[in-house]
């Protein structure tokens, strides 16, 4: 009897112990991060929305269901796909920066694609009168100057006129940790540069186009019809390796989170590795007290084929080494711009700079001598503004603080 009763002890005992053990698995588990989804991987809530009607897309390489484009998605569903509208580097996302993307079908299916990058920003009346339903699937960086946000007003603006529903898939924003830079001033108005917003906005597409909704910012004061499907378990703290490139020159997590800093180099003598398989990475001139670092940009086909410095041996800093990447900064730009003597060596498009920074104001503090942190109090006050704007249009928890 005892053994029996000790058996049957035991027995409870080593029962407790695994329901302890699975307890305890299943709370580690639970209080792992959740992986982040973005609004194409979660077809179950917005396939019902498309049935029955006729569909256009804005889309790129970066629109991609799992391993699989939108469109192809879509299409093994049996959506209807009347359309395809191309931003800047085209649909499969080939074409080279700023190079001219013509109308044109899709070879694999046959659907047209019209391009919205050159000529003709914004679709039709006439393009979208067959449409019933608009969906921008496109993976941001999160950059003023990164012209697919500029393509998302003036599809805003095109849906509004047209009383057609934009349906936005969310993607999460590399960059979207922080926001930071001078307000966009109105007489600086591009496609570089479309809405009032800092360098770095901290935005989702959703929240961006949101925010351009509720503040207004469309033509006349319209306002585009919006649905939005999240992005899961996601927030602005999170760090977001891309999976797929979003454009040509942005090859890694390195390039885009390097890219605000960066990108004012496009209006100098300096080259920041266009041209090579690391661009926005490093920085060179063909000057070798500039640095032990050695590159030389050529022309590559998808890429860049006519890069700053091309086949001219290039000397400088290898970013690529960096024990980490610093946010938005203005230290590289200030740096190499003491390095030359002459100004006009260096500062060969003052304009193109103006537009990227969205001021004059900048480049002026800049040609005066000033450090970063004397220049940054020129924008505190209109960057604080925009953050109170910001916040009305947040779709997910935020960082902490403000960087």
């Amino acid at each position: 009897m005892k053994s029996v009763i000790g058996v049957s002890f035991c027995n409870r005992l080593i029962h407790l112990a695994f329901v302890l053990v699975m307890l305890g698995f299943s709370l580690i588990t639970n209080g792992r991060p959740e992986k982040i989804t973005p609004g194409a991987d979660q077809p179950e809530l917005y396939l019902p929305k498309l049935k029955g009607k006729n569909l256009a897309l804005v889309v790129n390489q970066t629109s991609r269901v799992g391993d699989q484009h939108l469109v192809d998605y879509l299409l093994s569903k049996h959506v209807s796909i009347k359309r395809i509208f191309a931003p800047e580097h085209g649909f499969r996302g080939e074409a080279g920066a700023g190079e001219l993307i013509g109308n044109s079908k899709d070879p694999a299916t046959g659907i047209p694609i019209v391009s919205l990058f050159g000529n003709n920003h914004k679709p039709t009346a006439g393009q979208l009168e067959d449409i019933d339903l608009v969906i921008f699937d496109i993976q941001d960086v999160g950059c003023r100057f990164y012209t697919y946000i500029s393509t998302l007003h003036y599809l805003m603006e095109a849906c509004a006129g047209s009383q057609k529903t934009l349906l936005i898939l969310d993607r999460p924003n590399p960059n979207g940790d922080y926001f930071d830079g001078p307000v966009l001033q109105p007489a600086f108005r591009s496609f570089v540069g479309m809405d009032p917003i800092p360098v770095v906005h901290g935005c989702t597409i959703g929240e961006l186009a949101q925010m351009i909704n509720g503040e207004k910012w469309l033509s006349n004061g319209i306002q585009a019809r919006l649905e939005i499907i999240k992005v899961a378990n996601y927030t602005h703290s999170m760090p977001y390796e891309l999976p797929v490139k979003p454009s040509p020159n942005l090859p890694n997590y390195l390039s885009v989170r390097l890219y605000p800093s960066l990108c004012f180099f496009e209006a100098t003598s300096v080259s920041i590795g266009r041209g090579t398989q690391f661009p926005f990475q490093v920085l060179g001139f063909p000057d070798p007290s500039f640095g032990k670092f050695r590159f030389t940009p050529v022309g590559i086909k998808g890429m860049e084929m006519d890069p700053v410095q091309k086949d001219q041996n290039c000397f400088g800093e290898d970013l690529r080494e960096l024990p980490k990447v610093p946010p938005f900064t203005l230290s590289y730009f200030i740096s190499w711009f003491h390095k030359f003597k002459n100004t006009q060596e260096f500062l060969t498009r003052s304009q193109w700079f103006n537009k990227l920074m969205g001021n004059s104001q900048v480049i002026k503090l800049i040609l005066e001598g000033k450090e970063e942190a004397e220049i940054r109090k020129s924008w505190s006050e209109e960057l604080s503004a925009y953050g109170a704007i910001r916040q009305k249009y947040l779709l997910y928890p935020d960082f902490r603080t403000i960087k």
